[in-house]
């Protein structure tokens, strides 16, 4: 770095010298006896080169100014690298000096009031400036943990909707699981329920059965006894005119008892042709009942007989190949005849 030429030495003058001396109350004789010297524009030649100096008032305003600017970088450099570095500031302890604007001679009395803080002082924070940080700082810090209690407490409520989404769903399909089951029980009860009615309703129908033909046998009886079916209705065959059996045979030996099926009327009793010796007994409903093939009778037309009452013998009469009572049932007196096994059933008569 450049420096400046030195200025040329003020000769020496011996003069009468004042009372009052620069910087001191009275003479001393180390000063001597000095002439003071104001250097101006011819005495001081400006320095060429990149460094310029401006002009000067005088050595010791200049080293004052140049000492308080250096101690105003310091600290304000200072207090950037602790800012920098996030660490709080620290202190810098010196004595105090006069203020900035006191040093330059020609400064007004605003100008110096405006300067009175001392460099102790310069580049450290106000006591509101510290309490305008902290209340920054613990303004950014309810924040932040207020974003963090947020978040918090999105996440506890996103997990808590989670939770109960599941347990809802395993609700549902527990409910829907436990409806099944109950459904399924109850089809299961119902068609329990359904088939033990129907075989309740079928054995109660079985049980009057029962009992109305365990009355009606007290009221019909079997033609005849000691017997063998050896054809029956319907039955097929070219020794019957019309060719088929028009109805019962119970095969017996020759005179055996014939008897009244049930209570009744006869309405004949006589020779019939193919039927040989037949007699017809009319029942109170209307039903006919003929005894056909019989070797003898022993009632009469009109005689009223009642249930088992003995009507004929067994015998061979008519068209037949051996002695037996052939039966035949005609409900209301028409001419073709029904199955007589079925009917005698149904009377409670098991041929």
């Amino acid at each position: 770095m450049a420096s400046n030429r030195p200025a040329p030495e003020a000769p020496f003058i011996p003069a009468q010298r004042e009372t009052e001396t620069f910087g001191y109350g009275s003479y001393r004789a180390e000063e001597g006896p000095w002439e003071e010297w104001n250097p101006t524009e011819d005495s001081v030649a400006p320095v060429r080169g990149r460094h310029r100096v401006a002009k000067q008032r005088g050595g010791f305003a200049r080293s004052s100014t140049v000492l308080g600017v250096g101690v105003i970088a310091a600290v304000g450099a200072g207090g950037m690298a602790s800012a920098n570095s996030g660490k709080p500031p620290v202190s810098i302890s010196m004595p105090d000096l006069p203020s900035v604007g006191s040093l330059f001679e020609d400064g007004s009395a605003d100008t110096q009031s405006a300067h009175t803080a001392t460099l102790s002082t310069v580049g450290l924070p106000s006591t509101d400036e510290g309490e305008d940080a902290a209340d920054a700082g613990e303004v950014l810090r309810n924040r932040i943990m207020a974003q963090a209690e947020q978040q918090q407490g999105q996440a506890e409520t996103k997990a808590s909707a989670v939770a109960l989404a599941a347990a809802e769903k395993r609700s549902a399909e527990a409910a829907a699981k436990a409806e099944q089951e109950a459904a399924a029980k109850a089809a299961e009860a119902k068609e329990k329920a359904e088939a033990d009615a129907k075989e309740a309703a079928a054995e109660a129908k079985k049980a009057a059965e029962e009992k109305r033909l365990a009355e009606l046998a007290k009221q019909y009886a079997l033609p005849t006894s000691s017997y063998t079916i050896t054809s029956t209705f319907g039955q097929a065959g070219s020794m019957w005119s019309s060719g088929y059996h028009t109805g019962l045979d119970f095969a017996a030996p020759t005179g055996t008892l014939i008897k009244a099926v049930h209570s009744g009327t006869i309405t004949e009793a006589g020779w019939a042709g193919a039927y040989g010796y037949r007699t017809i007994l009319t029942l109170d409903d209307g039903t006919e009942l003929w005894f056909c093939h019989q070797s003898s009778i022993n009632v009469s037309t009109g005689q009223k007989v009642s249930t088992g009452e003995v009507i004929g013998r067994v015998g061979a009469t008519g068209n037949v190949t051996g002695p037996h009572l052939h039966l035949e049932v005609h409900p209301g007196g028409q001419p073709t005849g029904i199955d007589p096994m079925a009917w005698l059933r149904d009377k409670g008569l098991n041929p």
